[in-house]
């Protein structure tokens, strides 16, 4: 076994452990769209449970190994690509035989990366470290996750910024979990067709999702 292909089998299974916890989250972002005297509520007590069940806190460090492995494999796969890739063009015809996607995934995953920075910066670091300005209790003795969001999100530039960096992660997540599955083994032709279009669904679902709460929690 090459150290290439353990470098794509982590990338693989990491990313797909990932397209997991998106499900999960953007479920959790779907609370904002309630009215507020309901959201608060299930918004900071859902916070809370993530915080404090310790079950929950082992799968929130395995998602964030899960985040640094899958972007340092990736980007040493892609500069590797990179270097690799006059020789191999020729031959392979790389353009020919392959998306867009597929040729920029690390060009992709670079926006994705400096989202996933300012997101952490604004939303963990302030609520577990500490760091900024200080975060409130609601009514119910829980840490006011949903004014530090609806704060955020009533942000003109952080709504811009949250909301256009959805499309590279559309684009990443179509092709993604594709070749995830296939990285994986599985290449069932009939499933394969079946997965491609999963994938778009999938792709859609998550980033027009992430994408349109900001704006509409903006707008309310």
């Amino acid at each position: 076994m090459n150290n290439m292909f353990v470098r794509k089998w982590i990338i693989a299974a990491t990313g797909l452990f990932l397209c997991i916890f998106l499900i999960v989250h953007l479920s959790a972002n779907s609370i904002l769209l309630l009215p507020e005297e309901t959201a608060r509520g299930l918004y900071n007590s859902y916070s809370t449970l993530l915080r404090e069940n310790p079950l929950i806190t082992i799968v929130a460090y395995l998602l964030y190994i899960s985040i640094i492995f899958h972007v340092v494999y990736a980007l040493i796969i892609s500069i590797k690509n990179r270097k690799s890739k006059g020789k191999t063009n020729v031959v392979n015809k790389y353009h020919e035989n392959s998306s867009w996607t597929s040729q920029n995934m690390g060009f992709l995953g670079i926006f994705i990366l400096l989202f996933i920075v300012v997101h952490m910066a604004n939303f963990w670091a302030r609520i577990k470290l500490g760091f900024g300005e200080e975060v409130g209790l609601d009514s119910a003795g829980h840490i006011d996750v949903y004014e530090v969001t609806y704060s955020l999100f009533h942000n003109v530039y952080y709504v811009a910024f949250y909301t256009l960096l959805m499309i590279p992660l559309g684009f990443h997540l179509h092709h993604g979990l594709k070749s995830g599955f296939k990285t994986l083994g599985f290449y069932h032709s009939k499933g394969l067709r079946i997965l491609a279009k999963v994938s778009l669904f999938y792709a859609l679902i998550i980033s027009i999702g992430f994408g349109i709460i900001p704006l509409i929690v903006f707008f309310k």
